[in-house]
């Protein structure tokens, strides 16, 4: 049986639900945490691939919004946006759920959850 991969950092509150949601429904997981493990362009590539960089930056969050809007304005390409969620990997939309090599998540939509892991 192929396992889970949650890619996330622990104190996030949609993270939190998700690990919640994850956990009631007795999902086994594996957790990597950005902030102590970090993360390679290679697998942000990967990832770029399969639902489109804009998708993995999280435009909505503190991190995004503190940056200085010449940074912001800057991020026009996969390669300026692997480089700036490889430097902040609080930037990347999280969770990211992985299921052989394959994305089945991004985010925490409970709906979305039930139908990718069922």
């Amino acid at each position: 049986m192929s396992s889970l991969k949650v890619y996330a950092i622990p104190n996030c509150n949609t993270v939190k639900k998700a690990l919640d949601w994850l956990k009631a429904h007795k999902v086994s997981y594996v957790f990597h945490d950005y902030k102590k493990l970090g993360i390679t362009a290679t697998l942000l590539q990967q990832w770029s691939k399969q639902v489109g960089w804009e998708s993995l930056l999280n435009k909505k969050g503190a991190t995004w919004r503190q940056l200085d809007p010449k940074v912001q304005a800057s991020i026009t390409t996969q390669k300026a946006a692997i480089a700036l969620m490889m430097e902040k990997t609080s930037i990347i939309k999280r969770p990211l759920i992985e299921k052989d090599s394959l994305i089945i998540a991004l985010g925490f939509d409970e709906a979305e959850y039930k139908k990718a892991l069922k």
